[in-house]
């Protein structure tokens, strides 16, 4: 087998930030983006799509601060072919040691209608464009929108234009998820081939997971020849998602044999990230995900138990140690101390400052209180699920009774801007009386999508781990929360989701659209 050092580099564009956080009900709150940037930064992506500059005064201010912070990745915001686009973006990233700017347009016979450009019409708006970016910043990459539906003669006719206009990567989006590996790998492979100056960039590849083929197509895209996968973190994304960043990474570094590449991923900080994205974006990891999913490494079966026992390779193709997973669970209890604490959470992939721990410290002891023994995956939920999204709205207490015929009441007490308020309600069930006391605190027209309860541990005393999601005027926000009280996680959940829209009609502002940009607007 070749020697890894001898292997050709594919890069990682993690683009978690931009095309994450375009998930319906994933938007982070400025802190967040940078937190997670940082994560990114040090785990040795090699770029970072930060944000989209010109979506909102927000997103240019994150994507500009991070690349200002950035220590060694290279950080990247995505631009439409417009000058406005392109100029935002630059004034958001030229301050990067490192920097690049993404622009694209829809290339496919769907795509030209919305903006109604002809072929020949929008081959000169590429030139332009491309032209333009490039002499702003010497690392530009370009997208063709839809490409795995774009014509092949026009897509080769737009990509050459590109590289003529100075883009440095030709990345090739399967914007709908539509292709399938063979043909992502043919396709890479015959743009190489057939484009003029093909060899003089990197080609990249963007996939998004409709099929459940994200994974696969990125992988044989590189087969093919591109060396840089776009990836998110736990294959957050629109729709069914992207590539997931832990499954290509873990895929060529378990598999090398077969996909012969090499990263520059720290692989045991991928558990930690994909956490703290859990988290700041409120979409759970499913249990089943591979590589980061709660049953990843989890075996049941009397056989598989059995073979575990005699040689872990017999049923497992990782370690769980090389993506930062521990190799064991032991219980903290009411006892434990704040140095068993610590050295706990760091195990864990926690790194938190002595104020940080004091804070911690207090809601384990709780915790240790009401349950007779603390796991590591209830420390995992003591540390993700209450995150404060803002001071908008907080629980202070409440109190629900049930009656026998199915009718509670809810007494709740939230803190709205500073100031207490208090309000009773009747519901079917105590759930439904707690979400109306909430809203009747605070009116709004929000439409619960989702209610989603899992426990975290095993035990009647067990963690229940609450997801929420709420929908209004279009817009969407996710909250989470933990606690070995139900319906007390369902009503930080709930709240957790109204602060989430909060935010997101601030950050949109009065009369904006709940996406803030429209693809329309090309010109």
């Amino acid at each position: 087998m070749t020697n890894v050092t001898d292997q050709d580099r594919v890069l990682i564009f993690d683009t978690t930030l931009r095309d994450g956080e375009q998930s319906p009900g994933a938007t982070m709150t400025h802190d967040e983006k940078l937190e997670i940037a940082e994560l990114l930064d040090d785990m040795g992506v090699d770029i970072i799509e930060a944000g989209f500059p010109i979506a909102s005064e927000g997103d240019f201010k994150a994507v500009s601060e991070i690349a200002q912070r950035a220590k060694n990745a290279r950080i990247c915001g995505l631009a439409r072919a417009n000058f406005a686009d392109i100029d935002r973006c630059w004034e958001a990233v030229k301050h990067a040691e490192k920097n690049r700017i993404h622009t694209f347009i829809g290339t496919s016979p769907l795509h030209r209608a919305i903006p109604n450009l002809t072929q020949d019409e929008m081959a000169e708006k590429i030139h332009e464009t491309v032209s333009h970016a490039r002499n702003l910043c010497e690392d530009v990459q370009w997208s063709p929108m839809d490409a795995t539906r774009t014509e092949w003669d026009y897509l080769c006719r737009v990509i050459e234009i590109a590289i003529k206009a100075g883009a440095t990567t030709i990345n090739i989006p399967d914007t709908v998820g539509y292709t399938a590996p063979a043909e992502s790998a043919d396709l890479i492979r015959r743009l190489i081939e057939t484009v003029p100056g093909a060899d003089e960039v990197i080609f990249a590849t963007h996939c998004h997971n409709d099929l459940g083929m994200a994974t696969a197509n990125a992988l044989a895209a590189v087969a093919g020849g591109a060396r840089q996968i776009e990836c998110t973190i736990n294959g957050l994304g629109e729709r069914a998602g992207n590539t997931a960043l832990e499954e290509v990474v873990m895929a060529m570094r378990t598999r090398n044999d077969i996909m012969p590449w090499k990263t520059g991923i720290d692989t045991t900080k991928i558990m930690h990230i994909s956490r703290r994205v859990a988290t700041v974006s409120g979409f759970p990891v499913q249990f089943n995900k591979a590589i980061v999913g709660k049953n990843a490494f989890a075996h049941e079966s009397g056989i598989h138990q059995d073979g575990m026992l005699k040689n872990r390779e017999n049923f497992e193709i990782m370690r769980p140690e090389d993506i930062g997973l521990s190799g064991t669970s032991l219980p903290l209890g009411k006892h434990s101390g704040r140095a068993a604490l610590r050295d706990k959470l760091e195990t864990l992939g926690y790194e938190v400052g002595d104020n940080q721990l004091k804070d911690i410290f207090v809601r384990f002891k709780e915790l240790a209180d009401r349950k007779k023994e603390v796991f590591d995956d209830d420390l995992i939920a003591l540390m993700s699920a209450d995150d404060a999204t803002n001071d908008h709205l907080q629980l202070v207490s409440m109190k629900v009774t049930c009656g026998t015929g199915g009718q509670a009441e809810a007494t709740v007490e939230l803190e709205v801007d500073g100031k207490d308020v208090i309000a009773t309600e009747h519901g079917d069930g105590p759930v439904d009386a707690t979400f109306k006391a909430i809203r009747a605190i605070y009116p709004n027209k929000a439409h619960l999508q989702l209610y989603q309860v899992h426990a975290v541990t095993e035990g009647t005393d067990a963690q229940a781990t609450v997801s929420v999601r709420l929908e209004e005027d279009g817009m969407i926000a996710t909250g989470q929360s933990a606690n070995t009280d139900t319906v007390v996680a369902s009503a930080k959940a709930y709240i957790s989701a109204l602060n989430r829209l909060i935010m997101r009609r601030e950050k949109a502002g009065p009369g904006a659209d709940a996406r803030e940009i429209s693809y329309k607007d090309l010109t």
